[in-house]
């Protein structure tokens, strides 16, 4: 099989149950994003110790950026065919990211002023990897708008707004002092 199939020659880029779309629209812009941020948390997920706790949490959400990347790479009309927590994000998969964000922080103390990214290489690439997942936030908001997602079904947006949140304390974290996780 080749990796290059020339369909796309055209503008126009395949999506999950065949539909065929410009590469700009607005489901592929975003999917692209999210496909962006998959890559940066890998370039974090690369500067950590494997099998870490760290490292895992990394790629259990490069995983669920896949999930999110499937549902924007469907058109609306195929909605129905999408498997939750596969290929369609699920509520649970935004509220779990909570309990991480909350444990996370109280690892580290918070910072009194902005932060200058830069402390160390973990916590640059998570830091690049935040503002990556901001922007695939934002194209999913502009493809909520456009009618790709239904903001009453989609939990995309959410779950990409919450998962910035976390790579952000991720990155404090790894700047500052450990301390052990409370259970």
């Amino acid at each position: 099989m080749k990796v290059y199939t020339r369909k796309g020659d055209d503008g126009t880029t395949g999506l999950l149950y065949g539909t065929r779309v410009g590469k700009d629209s607005a489901g592929p812009s975003a999917y692209g994003e999210v496909d962006e941020a998959v890559s940066a948390l890998g370039l974090a997920r690369a500067e950590t110790e494997a099998g870490s706790e760290l490292n895992d949490l990394l790629v259990r959400l490069q995983r669920e950026l896949f999930v999110a990347g499937a549902e924007l790479a469907t058109a609306p009309e195929n909605r129905s065919k999408l498997a939750p927590g596969v290929s369609l994000v699920t509520a649970d998969m935004v509220s779990a990211l909570e309990p991480i964000i909350d444990d996370v922080t109280s690892r580290y103390d918070p910072p009194q002023e902005f932060v200058l990214p830069g402390e160390n290489r973990v916590a640059a690439a998570l830091d690049l990897a935040r503002c990556v997942v901001r922007r695939a936030e934002r194209a999913s908001v502009a493809a909520t708008r456009d009618g790709w997602l239904d903001p009453a079904a989609s939990h995309v947006v959410p779950y990409l707004n919450r998962l910035a949140d976390l790579v952000y304390t991720l990155a404090r974290w790894q700047e500052g002092e450990w301390r052990p996780v409370r259970t």
